[in-house]
Order: C-alpha cells, then structure tokens, then sequence
C-alpha cells in the first residue's frame, strides 16, 4: 500500500463497526493493518443476508485492504503471538469492555510498558466509569443520547436512524485520535492512549440539537423531516411526487420566490427571520 501512513503497523483487536471503520480509513491511508479475529471470526461475518461470494456485505463494508489473522487469546501459543505482535505494532486499537484485555496482558498499561511508542486506542459504548459494564451497541446509544427522540413524525414514535451513524462517528473520531497521537510520537518519540466511547461521539454528533439544549435551553423534539431553525428545508409535496426544498439563507428564499412566480412574498413580513 502507499499513502502518508505508508510503513505505519496497526495490530487491530476491534471488531463489528467502531473500530474496524476506523482501521479501515488507516488502511486507506496506507498502513499496513492486521486484523486479529477469534476462531469464531468477526460477529459480522454473520450478519446475513446480504452476501458476496458467501461473505457478508456488512463485514465487507469495514474490513477492506487489511491482513487477516486468527488468534485464540485463551490459548498460550496464540496469546504469545498476539503480545508479539503488539510489542511491533504503531498502533493498537480495541473495543473490548474496559478491563477486559488485562486477563491476557493486552491492556494499555500492560503492553506500552513494553512497547513506549505505541498508540493504543480504545473504543467503548460508555466510557470506563459508570457505565463501562454496557455493552456498545449504536441502537443502545442512539437512544440514550436522544437521536431517537428526534427522528420520526412529530406525532408517531421515535425511530432508529438507517445507518449505525454513532458507531460510524466514534470510528472517524478514532482515527483522527490516532493521527494527532502518532503525530505527538514524531514530536516526543512516545506514544498516546487515545480513548473513544460511543455516547461522546454521539453528543458531539448531535451537534445543533446538542447546543440547542446546553446553549439556549430548548428541549429538541421530532419534527419529521422540517429544521428546526431554517424554513423551507424540507421535501414538499408536489403533483408526481416528494421535491426537496431548501432555502439556507435569505438570499436563496428570494430566489426561491422569484422562481415560484411569488416574489412579493420574500418581503413579506411574516416570513422574516
């Protein structure tokens, strides 16, 4: 592989989507990633249907340009393998439960003892206090960060977003983690532990309805598919069908009017911000 990460090893214990997505983008980048599975291989190999070549497309979606390696932790040989491994890696990223990789000698503290210049990166669902015995599942975090609660007809029940978008944001929060941290290693010489947990990611991706809360004490709710600040910013409905509308700015409702054959009405006061 070429690319700016070109010569960069990253041993990767994580799997389903958080941290596979983000091994997957350091691999794009040119790193040469091994992917560590257990004799079982990664739980999305078996979110089935759809397949290609009889391997799940869900599994395929986060696992492109990397090396494969089957490693049993319980297993002393194995074990020796991966602690070797993680004594060569740049980097190390995980999404075990906090805790769970002392047992085997692959903990933060446990592995850079030996090994001062590796990132080691982890991803959890709540962090390691409170809530570091959850299991990091986007569904469970979607819903307590309030995504559900925003998401669905203003009057029908809260919903799931299509795609596991926080698991997809704390994966790019992870990588741009492990970028600034082996970029502090060619300043100091000594790597970083990079921590990442899905409800951080999650507030931080709520953005506006986040702000609008802690800033300007408005409680977000569902809207369907209408802004809660700009108007018109959504699909309306036309004779054959939904047409997507959007006016971002004053400049473009006068447009919008002007090609509506209603000009008057960029001036009309009830329409003003």
């Amino acid at each position: 592989m070429s690319g700016p990460l070109r010569g960069v090893l990253v041993a990767d214990f994580s799997r389903i989507l958080a941290g596979p997505y983000a091994t997957m983008l350091l691999a794009d980048l040119g790193a040469d990633v091994v992917k560590v599975e257990a004799p079982g291989g990664d739980d999305t190999r078996g979110w089935r249907p759809p397949v290609r070549d009889d391997v799940a497309t869900y599994y395929l979606a986060v696992n492109r340009n990397k090396r494969s390696l089957v490693l049993d932790l319980t297993d002393p040989g194995d074990l020796t393998l991966a602690h070797r491994l993680a004594d060569r890696a740049d980097v190390l990223i995980q999404n075990f439960r906090p805790g769970a990789l002392r047992r085997f000698g692959l903990d933060h503290g446990t592995v850079t003892a030996r090994n001062a210049r590796l990132v080691y990166a982890s991803i959890s669902g709540f962090g390691d206090a409170g809530g570091a015995d959850l299991p990091g599942y986007d569904l469970m975090v979607q819903a307590a960060a309030g995504l559900m609660s925003l998401t669905g007809d203003a009057d029908g029940p809260p919903y799931k977003a299509g795609v596991a978008v926080f698991d997809v944001i704390a994966g790019l929060h992870a990588a741009v983690g492990i970028l600034a941290a082996l970029r502090h290693r060619e300043e100091t010489g000594r790597g970083q532990h990079v921590t990442v947990d899905l409800l951080s990611s999650a507030l931080s991706g709520l953005v506006n309805h986040a702000s609008a809360y802690v800033a300007g004490a408005a409680a977000p709710h569902r809207m369907g598919n209408a802004h809660p600040s700009i108007v018109p910013y959504e699909p309306l409905p036309t004779a054959d069908g939904e047409l997507v509308v959007i006016a971002g700015n004053d400049g473009q409702f006068r447009t919008l009017c002007g090609v509506l054959g209603v000009p008057e009405l960029a001036g009309d006061a009830r329409f003003r911000g």
